[in-house]
């Protein structure tokens, strides 16, 4: 997924994201140890959209953050 497609997502859905990304990333971990992989490059895409999902949840927190301090 790009990152405006997390940025349309709710706090909600953006934690159901990470949960399932995660989870993916396990159980491709688990098969990797099997030898079992079917793409390698998974990996380093889960990783990724990990990344990118706990970076705008930051942002969307700093932001409510200073929305709150304005008032």
């Amino acid at each position: 997924m790009k990152k405006e497609q997390f940025r349309q997502l709710s706090a909600d859905d953006l934690i159901q994201k990470e949960k399932a990304f995660k989870k993916e990333l396990f159980d491709l971990s688990y098969q990797r140890k099997m030898g079992q992989v079917e793409k390698p490059s998974r990996f380093r895409l889960l990783k990724r959209n990990i990344a990118r999902i706990l970076t705008i949840a930051r942002e969307n927190e700093i932001a409510e953050k200073n929305k709150n301090a304005t008032k």
